[in-house]
């Protein structure tokens, strides 16, 4: 049995659903609805879900994490002193105590980049805000036929995909609601929160060189 379905319990059986078959079951007659929207109005969409917001992040890095105190802080040390009192934690902390969900899969390279590295220390700190996140390796996420897209999917009903340019920095959002492509994007995330592992156990093989 293959890594990617060594997370199947007992009875468990693993379906491959041609694609085919996919645009079959969706609607024939939706219009793609995609829109840019700038960050601003990105950000709005975590104060207004509501029940659920996922991601997958796929990417290597984040310019925008390597402009931080706490990136350097990371990079020099190690370790990082985290500021939980941010207007995002505070945001994220308000929502899942509502008890709304906020769930990652971060793809993982071997080894790890710096970045993703930056990352699994991060998720000790978005924990603690209520957030849910696993971890999955690259070539797993390659064997499921993982798209390369960085997104959020909120309540089931939206997606919105993060473009970044050729220096790795988020310059905008499309936001989708296309149902046929809603059904993808769903598609994706049962398929990697599935066969993700929480961040403390991959951490602890990671670490333990497994």
């Amino acid at each position: 049995m293959g890594r990617q379905f060594r997370q199947l319990s007992e009875g468990e059986v693993a379906v491959s659903v041609p694609r085919e078959l996919l645009s079959e079951r969706t609607p024939k007659n939706a219009t793609r609805q995609a829109r840019i929207i700038d960050l601003d109005e990105f950000e709005g969409l975590f104060r207004t879900f509501s029940h659920s917001a996922w991601r997958l992040e796929t990417r290597r890095r984040y310019a925008s994490d390597e402009a931080t105190d706490t990136y350097r802080q990371f990079v020099e040390t190690g370790e990082v002193e985290w500021d939980e009192s941010d207007p995002y934690c505070e945001l994220i902390r308000s929502q899942t105590a509502q008890g709304k969900r906020v769930e990652r899969v971060r793809i993982v390279d071997q080894p790890p980049t710096t970045g993703q590295l930056y990352l699994l220390n991060n998720a000790k700190r978005n924990s603690r805000l209520g957030e849910d996140i696993r971890n999955l390796w690259r070539a797993d996420a390659d064997r499921l036929q993982l798209p390369p897209e960085d997104f959020w999917l909120f309540d089931s009903r939206l997606a919105a995909r993060l473009r970044f340019d050729d220096g790795d920095h988020l310059v905008d959002v499309e936001l989708i609601t296309e149902p046929a492509e809603i059904v993808r994007y769903s598609v994706v995330r049962d398929a990697a929160w599935h066969h993700a592992v929480p961040h403390e156990q991959f951490l602890a093989k990671l670490s333990s060189g497994e």
